[in-house]
């Protein structure tokens, strides 16, 4: 049953047209993407760093373990969006699973097409282990998430970093992935009247300033064609009304068929994301504290190596 808020926002989302019905404006996209957003815990910190050229931020919640770590991989379609716009959801994640958020500002396209962003990840990934919000201090427990291009990317990254036989991390959370860039799923046109986000015209977009001549169906581009055997518990969310909800759906069958540990959450009358709309939605509300307690339940386990 959908929340009357819920109902509400979704019809007021409608209100005005989706991200790409009008044309596709990568500047608009970008300015929107990279405004700050703090957490509405003002007690909540954020602690801006910089490793090797790439900047981040970190966030707790009061009470947070910082050696606990997630590491969260921002959205923005591969081209756009920013550390500073997911304050607010980091904080949120912090509090439900008493961790520190890492979220790396990671190079975007076209100006740095794949795999720079990947590459970027697992850098990010493998300097989190090793260096928390108060300087080196190796992790407890990590975990990797990300929404939308970056629900991809985090996929992309669990893959890569077991091809490297690098340490994993415990768990991994994708909302709403942008896993399947040769743009087949079914739900591109059945929920293209129904999503209040994107439409369906601005996915090649993306597809072409972050891939260039790249193959489409390479796993580590479109992790929906990944091999999951040996990666950690997986936790997809996604709403019911996105154009590419069916990317969730063919990565958790995928894995599922691999032998992962996977669990796909399809949230009834939801939209794009809906975890990082604020003020929470009661559906958001929910959504973050299946997350948290996803990432608690695999973070109970003895010190890293």
């Amino acid at each position: 049953m959908v929340s009357p808020e819920s109902r509400e926002y979704f019809r007021k989302l409608h209100e005005t047209p989706a991200f790409g019905a009008d044309g596709f404006n990568l500047e608009d996209l970008r300015h929107g993407m990279g405004t700050r957003r703090p957490p509405s815990d003002p007690a909540a910190q954020c602690i801006p760093v910089e490793r090797d050229g790439l900047p981040g931020e970190w966030v707790l919640a009061p009470g947070a373990d910082p050696d606990v770590r997630l590491l969260y991989l921002h959205g923005g379609g591969f081209v756009s969006g920013s550390a500073a716009f997911y304050l607010a959801l980091a904080s949120h994640l912090s509090a439900a699973a008493g961790c520190a958020v890492f979220l790396p500002d990671y190079r975007l396209a076209p100006e740095h097409r794949f795999p720079a962003a990947l590459e970027d990840c697992v850098r990010a990934y493998e300097w989190m282990r090793a260096t928390g919000p108060a300087g080196l201090a190796p992790a407890a427990a990590t975990h990797i998430a990300g929404d939308s291009a970056g629900g991809g990317l985090t996929l992309a990254t669990l893959l890569t970093l077991r091809d490297r036989q690098r340490p994993l991390p415990r768990g991994a959370v994708a909302l709403s992935p942008f896993a399947d860039l040769t743009l087949a799923g079914d739900s591109i046109r059945s929920e293209a009247e129904l999503d209040p986000i994107m439409s369906p015209k601005c996915l090649p977009d993306f597809v072409d300033l972050y891939l260039g001549d790249a193959d489409p169906r390479n796993p580590l581009a479109s992790p929906a064609f990944g091999d999951y055997a040996g990666t950690p518990p997986l936790l997809i969310q996604v709403g019911e009304h996105e154009i590419i909800r069916n990317d969730s759906e063919q990565v958790a069958a995928k894995a599922a068929a691999d032998g992962a540990d996977v669990t796909l959450e399809v949230w009834e009358g939801m939209f794009h994301v809906f975890q990082s709309h604020e003020p929470l939605l009661p559906e958001g509300e929910q959504a973050v504290e299946s997350i948290g307690a996803f990432l608690r339940l695999h973070s109970d386990r003895a010190t890293e190596t």
